[in-house]
């Protein structure tokens, strides 16, 4: 046990000593530039700017056209394109529908369920759009009431105008 703590002091005394950075210029000896440093302050500064580089580097791909040319990622030109083939196919299954509409009604005319005069290509493609499934709708009698009062002012209208 003796030998770890050793083994942790002699590490902590070596980090912790300090030691001098020092530049000179080669031709006249000069001192340019000097710096006292631990291990520990060239480890935290170094691990500092490890981290500021990859958190840069991240924002600036993920904030420019960069991001692009990572694989796996859709360009705009992929994402509007796919958006106009997805308005094309929607209007493409709606033609479908009437022109569906459109050939189950001359089929009945053909067999005879429908009258020819009574086939209009138009009135057919709304119909087949435009309507609504079939509701029994029934008035409340909050509504009868109403009703009544609307005709009841009505006949009154026309008897003050005789």
């Amino acid at each position: 046990m003796s030998e770890k703590r050793l083994k942790k002091e002699k590490l902590k005394k070596h980090l912790f000593t300090k030691n001098r950075l020092v530049i000179l210029n080669d031709d006249t000896f000069e001192e340019v530039f000097s710096l006292r440093l631990t291990l520990m302050n060239v480890f935290v500064f170094a691990t500092l700017g490890a981290i500021i580089i990859i958190f840069l580097t991240t924002l600036f791909i993920a904030f420019t056209p960069l991001r692009e040319y990572i694989p796996g990622y859709p360009s705009g030109k992929l994402k509007k394109e796919a958006t106009e083939l997805a308005l094309k196919s929607d209007s493409l299954e709606f033609a479908i529908k009437k022109n569906e509409a459109y050939l189950e009604s001359i089929k009945k005319v053909l067999t005879g369920n429908l009258e020819y005069a009574k086939v209009n290509k138009d009135s057919i493609l709304a119909i087949s759009v435009d309507t609504l499934p079939d509701l029994e709708l029934t008035a409340t009698e909050s509504e009868m009431n109403l009703r009544k009062q609307v005709a009841e002012e009505e006949k009154k209208k026309i008897e003050k105008r005789k």
